[in-house]
């Protein structure tokens, strides 16, 4: 029997709808095949759950370079070099024999840790370095060390500040050793030197002479400042045998901004607090033959009374013995500001004292009960230039030709690093 024409027509119809299927999963199953030749390799490097082995990832080490493994006589001071390899995460501790953490800082770089304070004598003391790497295993290295015994050669740190002071805007940060410190000791010193400021304010140090070293910032101090300083000398080595005897740390502030102005054109003082005029009254400078000295200088010393004498000066017409008051010390070399009620006539018209700022008895007391310790003073338009060193004369010159008396080349403070956080030094400075 004959199929008739539409039956022929449905069975070539399911013909091509079956062929059609079978190319689909041929054309499927070659993409699972080209899929599966695109992942990350065949054989041993394949994954591991295609049966591959997973590729090894570095392992992290750790090493302490300085102080040596079991170094002895050690400098109390010392600071230990560590370093890592491969690692993500170092971490370093300290330990004395009990057992105890040492307290102290790791720098920026992560290479060094310094202890807050000096270590004692003849103790041994045990560092560890422990660095992680990608395979997150900890390795550790333990290094241990002995400080030397205390040594009989010790050089006293001291400063002009005490805790709790309260000085002026003018006031430079005082540190006294001793005994000179030879120059080629002097940075290593003043990179234990650090000066933390609240605000943070810009400064430097400036070594003065082999036995004093001043810091100050780059204008006057911000009224009010927290100032704190820190001279981490106990147990370095500062030459010839000799070591610091101590750590210093001095917590001060700085007081309202009290400045004076002298204008020898005018004759005449004018005081300011925080930038407000006070007042202004007339004074009398040297006369010609005892000039007051022109430039910035600091009140150094108060003295509610006191006596003036200069009976031993070689000249003659310079001797003199005279009882004085409210007296506030300048320079070294004797230039005071003072109360003077015998030359109140002249006062603002001429000048007749030996070097002081004169000023009546009503003025001088009224100034001192204003006036603090580091108050600055600047007296313009006399026939001499002060001499840097005749007192504390930081202020006397710029900045730039201050900085170049620091032991270490002054870099400024960075965007990321405020001014007066950490000199560290800064450079403390």
């Amino acid at each position: 029997m004959r199929a008739s024409r539409d039956q022929l027509m449905r069975q070539t119809a399911r013909r091509r709808r079956a062929t059609a299927r079978t190319l689909v999963t041929v054309v499927l199953t070659g993409v699972l095949a080209l899929a599966a030749g695109c992942s990350s390799g065949g054989g041993g490097n394949s994954p591991a759950w295609q049966g591959g082995k997973a590729p090894e990832l570095p392992k992290a080490s750790a090493v302490v370079t300085s102080p040596a493994a079991d170094a002895k006589d050690v400098p109390a001071s010392t600071e230990i070099s560590f370093g890592s390899k491969d690692a993500t995460e170092t971490k370093f501790e300290l330990k004395d024999g009990a057992g105890k953490v040492v307290e102290g800082k790791v720098n920026a770089e992560g290479t060094s840790f310094l202890p807050s304070g000096a270590l004692e004598y003849g103790t041994t003391y045990t560092a560890t370095v422990t660095a992680t790497g990608d395979d997150g295993k900890p390795a550790t290295v333990n290094s241990s060390f002995t400080t030397m015994a205390k040594p009989a050669n010790q050089v006293r740190v001291t400063s002009f500040l005490g805790d709790g002071s309260v000085v002026g805007v003018g006031m430079p940060a005082i540190v006294q050793f001793s005994r000179a410190i030879p120059e080629e000791y002097r940075d290593d010193l003043q990179r234990r030197m650090t000066v933390t400021t609240t605000p943070p304010q810009e400064g430097s140090w400036r070594w003065i002479s082999p036995t004093e070293v001043h810091y100050r910032p780059k204008t006057f101090w911000k009224a009010n400042t927290e100032l704190d300083y820190k001279i981490q000398a106990g147990g370095l080595p500062l030459g010839d045998g000799w070591y610091g005897r101590a750590d210093l740390t001095i917590d001060a502030k700085i007081g309202p901004a009290v400045v004076m102005t002298v204008d020898n054109k005018t004759k005449k003082m004018t005081v300011t607090k925080d930038g407000k005029v006070l007042k202004t009254f007339p004074i009398s400078l040297g006369k010609p033959s005892t000039p007051s000295s022109s430039g910035t200088m600091i009140v150094m010393e108060k003295l509610r009374k006191t006596v003036f004498d200069t009976m031993d000066d070689p000249k003659p017409e310079n001797r003199y013995k005279t009882d004085i008051e409210y007296a506030q010390r300048l320079t070294w070399g004797g230039e005071f500001i003072h109360a003077a009620p015998w030359s109140v006539a002249q006062q603002g018209h001429t000048n007749v004292s030996h070097g002081c700022v004169n000023m009546s008895q009503e003025n001088a007391a009224w100034l001192f009960g204003v006036t603090t310790i580091g108050d600055p003073i600047t007296v313009k338009g006399t026939e001499v230039q002060l001499k840097n060193g005749n007192g504390w004369t930081d202020w006397n010159m710029s900045w730039d030709e201050y900085i170049k008396g620091s032991a270490i080349p002054y870099e400024p403070p960075s965007a990321d690093e405020p001014a007066g956080a950490d000199p560290s030094s800064t450079p403390t400075n």
